[in-house]
């Protein structure tokens, strides 16, 4: 017997018409490339993405063809964002910051038709035009009396040229929801990146879920500076989530910096802020010294590495912010866990109450994990317990996009993360896999190393790697980066770690040095680090 509802799929361009219909008036925010702040609403927002549609059937592109971007956070990708997968295409976020090369290798893999950038990415286009070979459009996000003369890209028009005189009213089309929507690579810090695609109905999927009260809990009340790039696993979500919600987006365009997100987080009365740890460094290392405070911000979700102790500290007792711990992957649409604490947790003391929140956090409905050890079998939830982390639901992929086999181990992804899992059903990341340090048998937490030089105050960065030892097998050490005028000596934090993990988990030695090198999406790069000390010796050794 089957259910007697609607048959409705679940499409993005769903999304784009709540908003509009449900919240007319709501604002987008966006700092462009200009300089200037440019305002409109969520209706605005829907007229202009409709289109967008209309442009790309113009230009007779067939349903499932691939759509670039190379942008910052602002309205107009948000516009791609929907005009794009609504219309049956398929957005294609580049990221900027990789290497030439490596956006000619993904343009070609991808077989892109379109590509729209931002001004400051010009040079970057200029660069690779040439050796692009499927992408037949280029259209810079600019106004059309600021497109550049003499670009030497063939064909170079104007978004707002490309859109104008096109009907702000759009039949979407009804595709299925199983249809691709969009797709990201991964980092490709090993070999060539590898595509996640998703469909219609993973990302409303993922969308609902991560608005959840236990997840990011968005709702119409808040306002919302999406710090993580656009082009990066979609933003973790927030553009799809934001427009179900209808909450205010606020979006930085290219100013990163603390200051300038400082300014745009009390200029717009910002509530919830999400970013990688780098970028609320800068944050904070603006505040702190300035002595200012936060007016209204009262929550963030920080993921993409391990949030320091020390930041949270930093965040909840001397601002009055909620830091919710976050742990996804590209694969996963991002999100998968979040950490929030349950009602029981609530009578605890702060220092067991933080202990919960270093963690990185509880399974949303939609993500089921699991710990496996290297016989297969699956591990204990006992907070003790190491394991392979392996994750399986309606938005983790299921084969790469022209990959070759399924990267499934029965049915379950392997994210080539190490972890421990409480009876509470709180995961931790120990480490990754291949950053795991074994010494004399038994295992070391680079995070745990990182976290306790990061608590430091004369430490802005630091990165734990293994070094083989011909007695240990392999023992650790830590790089760190110092805050500008600070000064600390190599025995003095090594101290610093005395009585905050068992002193045979203590590094061996301290390197200085300039900066940890990062990747695209702004996580450290130990397989640089590795190189770049490749002559190193442990004193001890």
């Amino acid at each position: 017997m089957l259910g007697l509802m609607q048959d409705q799929p679940l499409l993005i361009s769903a999304l784009i018409e709540h908003a509009d219909r449900h919240h007319r008036d709501g604002e987008i925010v966006s700092r462009r490339t200009e300089g200037d702040v440019h305002r409109y609403t969520w209706t605005e927002a829907a007229a202009r993405s409709r289109q967008v549609a209309h442009a790309l059937d113009a230009m007779l592109l067939d349903v499932g063809s691939r759509v670039a971007t190379l942008a910052w956070n602002g309205y107009r990708h948000l516009e791609l964002y929907f005009g794009v997968s609504g219309s049956g295409r398929v957005l294609h976020t580049l990221n900027p910051r990789l290497h030439p090369d490596q956006v000619v290798w993904i343009a070609n893999h991808a077989e892109d038709q379109v590509l729209c950038f931002d001004t400051s990415f010009l040079p970057l286009v200029q660069a690779v035009h040439a050796k692009c070979t499927t992408i037949r459009q280029y259209v810079m996000l600019c106004d059309a009396d600021k497109l550049p003369a003499d670009t030497g890209i063939p064909g170079l028009i104007a978004y707002e040229a490309w859109i104008a005189g096109q009907p702000t009213t759009y039949d979407w089309p009804r595709l299925s929801e199983s249809a691709a929507s969009s797709m990201c690579y991964t980092s490709g810090t090993t070999g060539h990146p590898k595509a996640a695609l998703y469909s219609h109905r993973s990302t409303i999927l993922h969308a609902f879920a991560s608005a959840m009260p236990d997840v990011m809990g968005l709702s119409a009340r808040d306002s919302v500076l999406p710090v993580v790039p656009m082009f990066h696993v979609n933003a973790w979500g927030i553009p799809y989530s934001a427009a179900m919600v209808g909450c205010k987006l606020v979006f930085p365009g290219p100013a990163l910096d603390g200051k300038s997100v400082y300014e745009l987080i009390e200029a717009e009365g910002v509530t919830f802020a999400a970013g990688v740890p780098t970028v609320w460094q800068m944050l904070l290392g603006h505040v702190g010294p300035n002595q200012l405070k936060f007016s209204k911000l009262n929550r963030t979700v920080i993921g993409g590495a391990a949030c320091p102790p020390a930041m949270i500290d930093a965040f909840r007792n001397q601002y009055g912010v909620d830091v919710l711990h976050a742990w996804g992957m590209t694969e996963m649409s991002p999100l998968g866990t979040l950490c929030t604490l349950k009602n029981k947790h609530l009578a605890l003391p702060e220092d067991e109450q933080m202990k919960i929140r270093l963690k990185q956090g509880r399974a949303i409905f939609g993500v089921d994990m699991r710990i496996v050890g290297d016989d297969g079998r699956e591990q204990p939830w006992d907070g003790k317990t190491f394991g392979d982390l392996e994750v399986r639901g309606p938005w983790v992929i299921d084969s790469y996009f022209r990959g070759e086999g399924s990267p499934l181990n029965d049915g379950w992804f392997p994210t080539g993360d190490v972890a421990t899992i409480d009876p509470d059903g709180y995961m931790q990341i120990t480490d990754r896999s291949k950053d795991v340090i074994k010494s004399g048998g038994e295992w070391i937490s680079s995070i745990d190393i990182e976290n306790i030089a990061m608590g430091h105050p004369a430490i802005a960065m630091a990165a734990c790697i293994g070094m083989k030892h011909p007695k240990w097998d392999e023992r650790p050490i830590v790089a760190v980066v110092k805050k500008p005028g600070q000064e600390v000596a190599r025995d003095d934090l090594l101290k610093f770690y005395e009585g905050k993990i068992a002193k045979w988990q203590i590094p061996d030695d301290v390197v200085f040095v300039e900066a940890i090198p990062l990747g695209a999406t702004g996580k450290m790069l130990k397989t640089k680090l590795r190189e770049q000390l490749k002559d190193y010796r442990l004193p001890t050794a």
